[in-house]
């Protein structure tokens, strides 16, 4: 059995790469790291064994490289001489996904990936757990915490 163009892969699971990076880097960086999983899909594509889970193979690479931003993200330097002015708070431009996107990003980064892979991706727990290391219960209970928090960190600024 030969394998698929690598392009209907790409139009195939494309959507769901992004999600995860989206999920683990935010709506900013995703797009980056969701090309640099691509490229290095294109070339190792060729060498997976056959019968393998493409899905859950190109999930791995996005997260890879959506760590790999998260690594190069935090030894960049921030210089600056003053603080920035704080722009005015205009609930109808941003949508109602920035306050999801917020929320997400201060999440710690395994429950940020557990909700990712589990609820956009759509993973098993067994999965996940392969994925970002742990337990089957350590990625079902991160993957809690972070909902539990984000549903707290949502229904405050929807009390606002």
């Amino acid at each position: 059995m030969s394998q698929k163009p690598f392009e209907e892969i790409v139009a195939e699971h494309g959507p769901t790469v992004l999600r995860v990076c989206r999920a683990v880097l935010g709506p900013v960086d995703a797009e980056d790291a969701w090309s640099e999983t691509f490229l290095a899909a294109l070339s190792a594509y060729p060498r997976l064994r056959a019968g393998s889970n493409i899905e859950a193979w190109l999930v791995t690479v996005a997260h890879r490289k959506a760590l790999d931003h998260v690594r190069a993200a935090s030894r960049r330097p921030i210089a600056t001489n003053e603080l920035p002015e704080r722009p005015a708070r205009d609930s109808g431009s941003a949508g109602w996904e920035s306050g999801v996107w917020k929320a997400l990003e201060a999440l710690p980064l395994k429950q940020r990936q557990t909700i990712a892979y589990h609820y956009l991706v759509g993973m098993p727990y067994l999965q996940v757990a392969q994925i970002v290391g742990g337990s089957q219960d350590a990625a079902r209970r991160a993957a809690a915490d972070g909902i539990a928090t984000l549903r707290q960190t949502l229904l405050k600024g929807e009390s606002r």
